[in-house]
């Protein structure tokens, strides 16, 4: 019986990640497969082995196409399929993901998933592992358990918001997975409630190393509160976020918005750090592929959508730090410029992607707020954000505020704060139902049906249980 491909690579990749880990190897290298048993009792000992498990899934985050940064990213394809960025390169993969017209052979559409995959199959062969062992502590196993936990509902927050029904894979068993179909909606959301509950309930309040790159009690509430926007619990949301905001005594809105983005800022709630490249490189994948500073190439493919920095008033404080321009003798390029270094070979890391923030809190407060009629508190909290950007504030300029207007405000505020970070303005459009009304005049092109991206070819070709999205 042949092993696939993505069981094959996660049983290497515990291995080399726990060797790499111990041994400060760089390079993955190949090992002979071993069986579950093997897995179990190797890397599941005791609780150095384990934590160093768990630290591999952090650091396949930064390697990982889906939440890397870099150009299969979900910043950056999901930023495509909005209508906040732009190719300005002839890259046909990305091209399709512009102008919603993706095929099943797309290559990026493949890493995405694939990506998206192997770090949950990853998180399952962890517990499955942390389960079973016997030399790990019951602490220690409790602590894992809840960040990993943690990490497998992020991801299938992002799967399900993509793709619509996808498998829920809950197993390191590769036959079970082999021939998994697709799970409702539903189902998938249950499960990340129940697994970012479980975080909750059992994480601390403080940052394990004093680093904001593993998930506390907060990282997980925050995840959980946007999850109950996404459902529509306006309450459940209003609760969490309000949780995070004023308990953890953690966070604070940084009136410097330069700092905003360095690691271990203080309004990160959770952040990825290039150290989990196995290499000296200090900048991140997004600084090194947004910030354009000469011609246009392969590696800057993309730039900031004219339709959207036309969205902002001349006096935003985010236009200015959050944007820079690139000027050749024909075209004026606008690219992100929310991480400041462009590339770094050694050296002080400086700026870790940002992946949960306070600000994005606010901004959950208060569209939750403004759903159940408190609009005194919601405009208090679009206005937090708002001052912040040296913006006139709501309370002043419009205290009477009707609540539809309100959400138009709160939805042009969220796309203009959040650009560039895991694809909200494309999420956004869809959980509120103006996909359409907002890119059709602008996308030619486009249907109903482009807001769920294609299952690749290649997947459903090897499990006949699989199926595929309408429109495809």
């Amino acid at each position: 019986m042949k092993f696939k491909l993505f069981d094959i690579y996660l049983y290497q990749t515990l291995f080399v990640l726990i060797c790499s880990l111990l041994s400060s190897c760089e390079d993955f290298v190949d090992v002979e497969i071993p069986d579950h048993k093997i897995v179990s009792e190797t890397v599941f000992n005791d609780n150095t082995t384990a934590n160093s498990a768990v630290v591999g899934i952090y650091n396949e985050l930064f390697r990982s196409y889906f939440s890397g940064g870099g150009r299969n990213s979900t910043q950056v394809l999901a930023g495509l399929s909005a209508d906040n960025l732009r190719t300005i390169i002839l890259d046909d993969d990305l091209i399709e993901y512009e102008q919603n017209k993706i095929s099943i052979q797309n290559s990026s559409n493949l890493n995405l998933w694939s990506s998206a995959y192997n770090i949950v199959y990853m998180c399952n062969a962890v517990l499955d592992g942390l389960q079973k062992s016997e030399g790990v502590s019951a602490e220690m196993e409790v602590q894992l358990t809840g960040e990993v936990r943690f990490v497998r509902a992020f991801v299938y927050f992002y799967l399900v918001n993509l793709y619509g029904e996808v498998p829920l894979i809950l197993t390191p068993d590769y036959r079970k997975n082999a021939l998994a179909s697709r799970n409702t909606i539903d189902e998938i959301y249950s499960l990340m409630i129940d697994d970012l509950e479980n975080a909750v309930a059992v994480l601390g309040n403080t940052y394990k190393d004093g680093e904001r790159t593993r998930a506390n009690k907060f990282t997980a509430m925050a995840l959980l509160a946007r999850v109950h926007l996404y459902k529509g619990n306006w309450d459940r949301a209003e609760t969490l976020s309000n949780q995070v905001i004023l308990e953890s005594q953690t966070y604070e809105l940084l009136d410097d918005m330069g700092r905003v983005f360095l690691a271990n800022s203080k309004e990160a709630i959770w952040q990825i750090s290039p150290i989990g490249s196995g290499s000296s490189l200090a900048h991140t994948k997004e600084g090194n592929l947004f910030i354009i500073l000469e011609n246009p190439n392969y590696a800057t493919p993309v730039s900031l959508s004219n339709n959207f920095v036309e969205s902002f008033s001349k006096e935003d404080a985010r236009l200015t730090s959050w944007i820079h321009t690139f000027s050749t003798e024909s075209n004026t390029f606008y690219h992100p410029f929310k991480y400041k270094v462009k590339y770094a070979s050694s050296g002080e890391i400086t700026e870790y992607s940002m992946v949960l923030r306070l600000a994005e809190q606010y901004l959950i407060r208060c569209e939750a707020r403004t759903h159940q009629g408190k609009l005194l508190g919601a405009i208090a909290d679009l206005d937090r954000i708002r001052e912040r950007a040296n913006l006139s504030l709501i309370s002043n300029i419009a205290p009477g505020i009707d609540q539809k207007a309100l959400l138009d405000s709160i939805s042009t505020e969220r796309r203009r704060e959040l650009f560039t970070e895991w694809g909200h303005r494309w999420l956004d459009l869809k959980r509120t139902g103006r996909i359409s009304t907002v890119l059709s005049p602008i996308k030619t092109s486009w249907q109903d049906l482009d807001a769920l991206y294609p299952i690749p070819e290649g997947e459903i070709s090897k499990n006949p249980n699989l199926t595929q999205n309408n429109g495809y």
